[in-house]
């Protein structure tokens, strides 16, 4: 019988493979039936290069489609995962110090020191790891000849931003071997170190037996603020005032400093002076937060003022993420119903908040659902996510200084006082000075000075030869090229490079240059550097190279990482599902939520004239003195993108 079922099977699906891409075969045939048809659906539209194309609403089946597969074939454990060990939500209805009892079935999934995840299985690439050489790809490929911005797009607080986020996120843990690449002949002369010297990423024994070793995040990958509270019990020590639940901020408003000249919040490795803008103006969020609460609940004890604090806090950094930075990001119709669905459901905002959560994911969104999804795998944040999130040609060469003085001219511009160096503004002596310029002067040049582009020939030249960091804030004595180092770090945690990362994440692979793009010169150097080898391609590269969606500031390849990952950040999480109610953040909290919309609603909390002056564009991250998204009639899921 089973013969003659798996004949009729074959005679039904070998049509089918002609038209699947031959890289697909072996998955498309280890897929359940309702799998292959959401593959068909996908695979057709992305032959025909539609799904941007498409109206609101048929992209936003499209990507649900996707999102699906991605679930189902894109989410890899790397790690034992503790059996018989269940802890009760109960216990802990607060966010803790090192992510852990977030999973009641895993009491360490999400926690300091857990394992970074993976999207794909490893590509091992240990013999291939100066091949070619990561300087001559950086110098070739990468190094700035001249700064191209993203337009009116993103601002620099939208670069800083994401920074923000990276530092409440990941950072993998660092062996004590050092290694050192060298510049070959050839680029020498154009590479600001002739040679550097960096840590190994540490190598772990998984005790898997699939994935044999891992890596380790130093951070708590929930989205739980730990970039203001710290990733341990140590860190979070130090930046409590003990008082009324609150954390330290000085009277300008900026970081604390310490008796070391060091900042003083949850994370001070490799920062500069947007980043700690960024920082202070959440622990003032959490401070006014404090404040509420306790004038609400006088009977609150300092201990569940702070943990109150941080639930709400944490929740505003994510709302703020998933329904404004990711939306001028990726700034499409489809991208705002989609970012909004996340967080609100289908059934939108104002029947969320007269209704409640009604129906699971699709129609009331990730947001208080009634229990957290993880699909069977231990929530972690990936290799791969990493990899996609590698963005340093957003910084430019200089901050461009507004004078806040003068009267606003058309569109609330501001003219130039003078141009600092990023050199200045990293590290401590970037303390010092933002200390100078003031957090309003700080965050209103920011937002009216455009980020760079994420395309080829676009690094930061003065991050080739860079002060790196210890976890302490303190400087190494080895400077680093971080263009060269991020290349080689792909390679080390055997990141799949370009053309394979695309088969892995079932996108289509390109065959030749020419179908990444129709530019000459690029083309003409990816055969210098790569020759005819499309599949030595690093991902880093090919994504900058790769032809972008009109709207979209990323490549598509990084966006599909982003389509799983930023669902998974909401949807595994306690504290935004089963716990996303007045019990854990009470009333006041979650109306604090529920309330905010936006960083401009942050910033109004707390600066309200530096948006009313300055601030004309509709959302914070994207130029200040850029036109306002003009009212569109036609309501949101019926609109057409422009052709």
């Amino acid at each position: 019988m089973s013969l003659v079922m798996a004949s009729l099977k074959n005679l039904l699906l070998s049509p089918l493979r002609g038209f699947i891409h031959k890289d697909f075969h072996d998955i498309f045939e280890r897929m359940t039936l309702l799998d292959k048809l959401f593959f068909l659906i996908v695979h057709f539209v992305d032959k025909l290069n539609l799904w941007h194309r498409l109206p609101v609403f048929l992209g936003l089946l499209y990507l649900g489609a996707r999102r699906h597969l991605h679930q189902e074939y894109n989410l890899i454990n790397v790690g034992k995962t503790p059996v018989g060990v269940r802890s009760n939500p109960a216990d802990h209805p607060y966010r803790t110090a090192d992510g852990k009892y977030n999973d009641p079935f895993n009491e360490g999934a999400g926690s300091e020191l857990s394992f970074f995840g993976r999207n794909m299985l490893p590509v091992h690439q240990h013999n291939q790891l100066k091949k070619p050489d990561p300087m001559v790809v950086a110098t070739k490929l990468l190094a700035r000849r001249n700064f191209v911005d993203t337009g009116k797009q993103f601002n620099m607080i939208a670069a800083s931003w994401i920074q923000f986020m990276i530092h409440d996120w990941i950072d993998h843990l660092e062996d004590t071997k050092q290694i050192e690449l060298k510049a070959p002949k050839e680029v020498a002369s154009q590479c600001p170190l002739k040679s550097f010297k960096f840590f190994k990423t540490k190598e772990i024994p998984t005790g898997f037996y699939e994935i044999k070793t891992g890596h380790l995040n130093t951070r708590t990958p929930w989205w739980d603020g730990s970039s203001i509270y710290g990733s341990n019990a140590e860190v979070l020590k130090k930046v409590r005032t003990f008082k009324d639940g609150k954390l330290k901020l000085s009277a300008d408003g900026l970081l604390e400093i310490d008796k070391n000249g060091k900042i003083i919040s949850g994370d001070v490795r490799n920062t500069w002076a947007g980043l700690s803008a960024l920082q202070a103006l959440f622990v003032q969020e959490h401070n006014s937060v404090c404040d509420a609460l306790k004038k609400e609940y006088p009977e609150l004890e300092e201990e569940d003022l702070y943990r109150h604090a941080r639930l709400v806090t944490s929740a505003v950094i994510a709302k703020v993420h998933t329904i404004d930075w990711t939306v001028e990001l990726l700034k499409t119709d489809t991208m705002l119903a989609a970012m909004r669905t996340n967080w609100y459901g289908l059934l939108g905002k104002k029947f969320k908040d007269t209704f409640g959560h009604i129906g699971g994911s699709i129609l009331g969104g990730f947001v208080g659902m009634k229990k957290p999804e993880n699909h069977g795998v231990p929530y972690s944040l990936t290799e791969e996510f990493t990899s996609v999130y590698r963005m340093h040609q957003l910084l430019p060469d200089k901050l461009q200084l507004r004078n806040i003085d003068a009267k606003p001219g058309p569109n609330k511009s501001l003219p130039l006082t003078n141009e600092i160096p990023m050199e200045d503004l990293i590290g401590g002596k970037g303390e010092e000075n933002l200390s100078r310029i003031g957090f309003t002067k700080q965050m209103v040049s920011m937002g009216h000075q455009a980020c760079g582009a994420l395309e080829l020939w676009n690094y930061p030249v003065w991050m080739r030869d860079l002060v790196a960091q210890n976890v302490d804030g303190t400087d190494r004595p080895d400077h680093v090229d971080l263009a060269a180092l991020e290349i080689y770090r792909d390679r080390e945690r055997s990141v799949a490079r370009y053309n394979e990362f695309r088969r892995g994440m079932l996108q289509i692979p390109i065959s030749k240059w020419e179908d990444l793009t129709d530019d000459e010169e690029v083309i003409n150097t990816l055969r210098e550097v790569y020759g005819d080898d499309v599949e030595e391609l690093d991902l880093m590269v090919g994504m900058a190279a790769e032809k972008k969606i009109k709207g979209f500031a990323i490549s598509e390849t990084a966006f599909f990482i982003f389509l799983i990952m930023a669902s998974r950040r909401l949807e595994a999480d306690r504290f935004f599902t089963s716990n996303y109610k007045e019990e854990t953040y009470t009333k006041k909290g979650l109306e604090w939520v529920n309330t905010t919309e936006s960083l401009k609603d942050v910033l109004d909390r707390h600066y309200p004239e530096i948006t009313e002056k300055w601030m004309n564009s509709s959302s914070a991250f994207s130029v200040w003195d850029s036109t306002p998204e003009p009212h569109n009639p036609i309501p949101l899921y019926f609109r057409v993108p422009p052709q």
